[in-house]
C-alpha cells in the first residue's frame, strides 16, 4: 500500500485505544478536567457500571462558546502553550486528547456556562472532526459532559468490558482516587439514580480524616500515623498506617505527587523499604501520601494516561521519602499520642456467629510524666532466676490498690504488671484497662534494637576473605562499583575493579562472611542501578541481628518476678518500633474498661 493520511475519526480511536480502557477511564479524564477547571463540587452520575451513562456537572470555570468546538479536537487546550509550560505542568491534564478520544468512541455532549456569560451553550461530538456550531442551552455556571454507549461503535472493545459489578469497581477506585487527592472538594456520587456518596468539603486535617473513614473504613482510620516532613524542597503529607495493620495485598496504598495519583516502582520500593524491619513477612503497608515538589523536578508526560512519572533526582526522592517513614515509625512507642494495637474480639452468642467483630478501636492517649528507671533485677532475664524468688503467677494476690488505681497521672502507658499467665504473657493495668504483653516478642524487640545501636556505634567489623572473591558483571555495574566504593567500604566492603567487566571482593562485614557474599553484592549493585540506593547490607545485618536477638530474649515459660515484669513494660516505653517484634507481629493489645464491661454485658 502506498502511504496515505489517516482518517480524523481513525486517529481519534487509536487515540482512545491508548487513553479510554474502560468507563473508569472515561470517569478519570473527565473528573480531573473538573478539577482543572477549578471546581468546588462535583456531580457523578452513572449507570450501568459507566457502560450506559457517565455523567460529571462541575462548578468551574467553564468554558466560552467560541472555545466549544475546539474543546472536541485533538491537542487542543488551555493548559500549556509552549515547552516551558509542559516542563513545569501542574493541571492533571494537558494532552487535550481525552474528550476528543471519548468522543470517538461515544455519545458526546459537552454543555457549559463560562462566569462572563448570561447563558449555557452545548455541542454534541460523534467523533468527527467536523465543525461543530454550539447551542443555547440553560446551565448553570459550569460545565456538565454527558457520555452515553460507551464503545457503541467499537464492537471488539464493548465485549471486551465486564460485568457492571466488575466495572463498577473501577468507578469506584478512580471516585476513591480523586476524592482523596482533593478533600476540599465536595463530591456527589449517584449509582443507577441511587445516591452512593456525599463527600462534604473540608480543608482541615480532622476533616481529611474523616474523609478516609467514609472511603477507606474505620478500621483504617484508627490505626493510622500522621506524616508530615519538608526538606530539601520535598514535602511529604498524609498517613501511614500501624505495621500491625498490614494487608495480604497492596489494596490500601494510595500515592500523590502534585496532587496527581500515581503508580511508581521508585516510590513503592521506598516505602516498603521504611517497613521492612516492623512488617511480617508477606504483608502490605497501607497508607495515603501525598509528596509535593517543583513541578520541574518530576516528568509527568511518561505515560498516555499518566499513571506513572519520572523524577530527576530519584536518588533524593527516594532517600527523603524512606527516612521520612522510617523516622515515623521508629518514634511510635506505647503511650504516643497514637492508636494502640487492638485484640479481635466478640463475644460468641451476642453478635451473631463465631467470627470476631470490628467495632473501632478506643485511642490512647499520651503520658507526659517520666516513668520509673530500670530495675536492677531485670539484668537477672539473661540468666537463670535465683533460687527461691518470688514469681508472678496468674493466680498471684494483689493488694487492694494498684498504683494504677491509686493515681492515674502517674501511671505510664503499659502501666503496673498484675500477673504473668501460662508463663508467656504479662498482665498489665494502665489508666484505660487492661494491658496483655508478650513477654518473648516484647523482649526480643527491646534486644535486637539494642544489638542494632551497638552494632552502629561500634561501626563494623570486617573480615578479609582468604580467596577474594571475583565477580564477572557487566559494564555499567563495573562502573557503579568503581563510583561507589566509598560507600561499600563504610558498609565493610572492599570492592576493586579488575577490568572492564571484573569485579574483586577482598573484604566483607565479619558478619556476613558465611553468606552468600556474591549474591549479595550483584542485589546490591542492582538495587543502585534501579533506586539510585540500596539498603540490602544493612537488611541483611539485621536479619542476624534479630536472630541473635531472637536466641538471646526471654523464653516462654520462664517465670518473671514482678519487678522483672515491671521492668520489661519500662523498657518497651523507651524503645523504638517496640510495638512490634522483629518478625512484624504485635507485642502488645490493649482493653479498655469499657470494652471488658461489654464483656460481661454491664450497664446493658
Amino acid at each position: 500500500m502506498r502511504i496515505h493520511a489517516l482518517e480524523p475519526q481513525l486517529i481519534n480511536q487509536i487515540a482512545a485505544g491508548e487513553v479510554i480502557e474502560r468507563p473508569a477511564s472515561v470517569l478519570k479524564e473527565l473528573l480531573e478536567n473538573s478539577l482543572d477547571a477549578g471546581a468546588t463540587r462535583i456531580e457523578v452520575d452513572v449507570e450501568e457500571g459507566g457502560k450506559r451513562l457517565i455523567r460529571v456537572r462541575d462548578n468551574g470555570h467553564g468554558i466560552h462558546r467560541d472555545d466549544l468546538g475546539l474543546a472536541l479536537s485533538r491537542h487542543a487546550t488551555s493548559k500549556i502553550a509552549s515547552l516551558e509550560d509542559l516542563e513545569q505542568v501542574m493541571s492533571l491534564g494537558f494532552r487535550g486528547e481525552a474528550l476528543p478520544s471519548i468522543a470517538s468512541v461515544s455519545r458526546l455532549l459537552v454543555q457549559s456556562r463560562s462566569a462572563d456569560s448570561d447563558s449555557g451553550w452545548q455541542v454534541r461530538g460523534d467523533g468527527r472532526e467536523s465543525a461543530l456550531t454550539p447551542e443555547p442551552v440553560a446551565h448553570p455556571p459550569g460545565t456538565t459532559i454527558e457520555v452515553r454507549d460507551l464503545f457503541f461503535n467499537v464492537p471488539a472493545r464493548r465485549k471486551f468490558l465486564r460485568t457492571e459489578n466488575t466495572e463498577q469497581k473501577y468507578l469506584d477506585a478512580v471516585i476513591q482516587r480523586i476524592a482523596l487527592s482533593r478533600p476540599d472538594v465536595e463530591l456527589t456520587v449517584r449509582r443507577n439514580r441511587k445516591a452512593q456518596y456525599h463527600l462534604r468539603a473540608g480543608a482541615g486535617e480532622a476533616e481529611q480524616l474523616m474523609r478516609i473513614r467514609t472511603l477507606l473504613g474505620g478500621a483504617f482510620a484508627d490505626q493510622v500515623l500522621r506524616v508530615e516532613h519538608e526538606a530539601a524542597g520535598l514535602r511529604l503529607a498524609g498517613w501511614v498506617a500501624q505495621p500491625t495493620f498490614s494487608r495480604s495485598q497492596a489494596d490500601l496504598q494510595f500515592f500523590f505527587v502534585n496532587g496527581r495519583a500515581v503508580r511508581d516502582k521508585l516510590l513503592a520500593h521506598a516505602v516498603r523499604q521504611a517497613y521492612q524491619d516492623v512488617l511480617f513477612h508477606g504483608r502490605h503497608p497501607a497508607f495515603v501520601l501525598f509528596l509535593e515538589l517543583d513541578p520541574k523536578l518530576v516528568d509527568v508526560n511518561a505515560h498516555p494516561a499518566k499513571h506513572e512519572v519520572r523524577f530527576r533526582e530519584s536518588r533524593l526522592v527516594h532517600d527523603f521519602l524512606f527516612r521520612t517513614l522510617h523516622a515515623v515509625l521508629a518514634d511510635l512507642r506505647p503511650g504516643d499520642d497514637q492508636p494502640a494495637p487492638q485484640p479481635v474480639r466478640q463475644l460468641p452468642g451476642l453478635a451473631g456467629g463465631g467470627g470476631y467483630g470490628g467495632a473501632p478501636p478506643p485511642r490512647q492517649g499520651g503520658f507526659g510524666l517520666p516513668v520509673a528507671e530500670q530495675i536492677a533485677g531485670y539484668d537477672r532475664l539473661h540468666g537463670a532466676a535465683p533460687a527461691g524468688a518470688a514469681t508472678a503467677t496468674a493466680a498471684v494476690a494483689m493488694p487492694e490498690s494498684t498504683p494504677a488505681q491509686a493515681g492515674e497521672e502517674e501511671v505510664p502507658p503499659l502501666g503496673f504488671a498484675l500477673a504473668q499467665l501460662k508463663g508467656v504473657y504479662i498482665l498489665a493495668e494502665n489508666a484505660q484497662g487492661l494491658v496483655l504483653v508478650d513477654m518473648h516478642a516484647a523482649h526480643e524487640r527491646i534486644t535486637y534494637e539494642h544489638l542494632k545501636r551497638s552494632f552502629a556505634e561500634d561501626g563494623i567489623r570486617s573480615q578479609p576473605l582468604l580467596v577474594p572473591l571475583s565477580l564477572a558483571v557487566g559494564p555499567a555495574e563495573a562502573e557503579l562499583a568503581e563510583a561507589r566504593r566509598d560507600w561499600f567500604a563504610s558498609l565493610g566492603f572492599e570492592i576493586d575493579r579488575q577490568g572492564p567487566e571484573q569485579l574483586v571482593v577482598r573484604q566483607v562485614p565479619a558478619l556476613l562472611a558465611a553468606g552468600d557474599v556474591e549474591a549479595l553484592v550483584r542485589d546490591v549493585l542492582s538495587d543502585l542501578n534501579t533506586h539510585g540506593s540500596s539498603q540490602r547490607i544493612e537488611a541483611a545485618l539485621n536479619e542476624l541481628l534479630s536472630t541473635m536477638a531472637c536466641h538471646g530474649s526471654v523464653r516462654a515459660n520462664r517465670r518473671l518476678t514482678l519487678d522483672e515484669m515491671n521492668a520489661l513494660l519500662r523498657d518497651m516505653e523507651r524503645t523504638e518500633r517496640s510495638g512490634q517484634c522483629n518478625h512484624g507481629r504485635p507485642t502488645w493489645v490493649r482493653f479498655s474498661l469499657a470494652e471488658l464491661d461489654a464483656l460481661f454485658m454491664r450497664g446493658q
